[in-house]
């Protein structure tokens, strides 16, 4: 395996100081943030190549307003708030689910079947899911719902906090960061949607998309095949994680998603709103929306003051531009979603990059 990756290694540094300028390659996803820090690759990467963290934490991307929402919802003494377990510490405005605890009734639990027990379990109270995630999560909140509908479980909603990556990826290269070279495109959310679904952005912006796995090598195959298309001014969509990922995805999964949920415009940390970015209950399921249960309407929200996670998701800035970074801000105190959340980019780099040689904090 380390020959694999050296041999790799060699053919990305020979193509980077072929194409002899600044290469800017965005990790879509969280889970490849954490991955590329743990397994110190940013350490072998040319001088020239700089990995830009992407909009790929669902938690980080949930725009300040659904944080306060949530936090509004949980006062309330007729309703049991269930969440992952990544919800519990992120800020709000007036504190967060962790600091409500000990006086508003949270329950964290592992799925959206565990909160719809909740409900079954509590007929006296209203359970609502905080049901936030992109593509690969969408599922079983829709599996929920219909379930909910199928057994005349009246004390369940969700709160949607669904989004889709292809609409963030668009609005990045229609005006927040049009820098960026290319994509490593996600490997989770990619099982679900298809590396298909990357299509229109190599198309419309000429950009190259490569799916990925998780592992080391998965990586720096991939990074070696965007910087290959680069040098030979190409723009393709591929999948190096055929073990997984096919072009046309989950197909059950998507069906069940259609029908519950159709897209909607959204809010988004760091890129606003977003045109069908998010996702909705369909009308037929609306008695389970918990938006249009307590007549809530998500609105533009500005961050906590002196935060930059905004920035942060959208690649302008790296986590240790942010002044609060590892002094107001850190995972036992954070001020923003990007130190909570475990696919964090600001976790990610309080944990691993912190220290060592320059390559580790490029």
């Amino acid at each position: 395996m380390l020959n694999k990756i050296n041999q790799a290694q060699d053919i990305l540094d020979a193509t980077c100081k072929s194409i002899g300028r600044q290469i800017n390659i965005m990790e879509v996803c969280g889970t490849h943030t954490v991955s590329i820090f743990r397994s110190g690759l940013r350490s072998l990467l040319p001088e020239n190549l700089r990995l830009l963290s992407g909009p790929g934490c669902p938690v980080c991307v949930t725009s300040q307003d659904y944080i306060d929402i949530v936090l509004e919802l949980a006062d309330r003494d007729d309703c049991i708030i269930a969440t992952y377990g990544d919800m519990i510490r992120v800020p709000g405005k007036a504190g967060s689910l962790e600091t409500k605890q000990s006086k508003a009734n949270i329950r964290v639990v592992l799925s959206s079947e565990d909160a719809l027990q909740l409900a079954k379990e509590n007929p006296d109270k209203t359970v609502i899911f905080i049901a936030v995630g992109f593509e690969t999560t969408t599922p079983a909140s829709a599996v929920a719902v219909k379930e909910a509908r199928a057994d005349s479980i009246e004390n369940f909603c969700i709160l949607s906090g669904h989004k889709l990556v292809v609409p963030a990826m668009r609005a990045l290269l229609s005006g927040k960061n049009n820098k960026i070279d290319a994509f490593l495109c996600p490997g989770h959310v990619s099982a679900i949607i298809g590396y298909g679904a990357f299509r229109e952005i190599v198309e419309d912006f000429n950009r190259p998309c490569v799916v990925a796995g998780f592992e080391p090598l998965q990586i720096i195959e991939t990074l070696a095949e965007i910087c290959k298309q680069l040098l030979e001014n190409k723009a393709e969509l591929k999948s190096l994680y055929g073990a997984v990922v096919t072009e046309q995805g989950n197909i059950t999964a998507q069906k069940i998603v259609e029908d519950c949920f159709e897209p909607i415009d959204g809010y988004w940390r760091g890129l606003g709103k977003i045109e069908a970015s998010s996702l909705g209950l369909k009308r037929e399921y609306s008695k389970y929306d918990a938006f249009k249960r307590f007549n809530i309407t998500e609105k533009s929200s500005e961050e906590i003051k002196g935060c930059r996670c905004g920035e942060v998701l959208c690649g302008l800035i790296e986590p240790h531009e942010c002044s609060l970074f590892a002094k107001k801000c850190t995972p036992i105190k954070p001020v923003g979603p990007c130190m909570v959340s475990s696919e964090g980019a600001c976790a990610a780099w309080f944990k691993y990059g912190r220290q060592g040689n320059n390559n580790d904090n490029r």
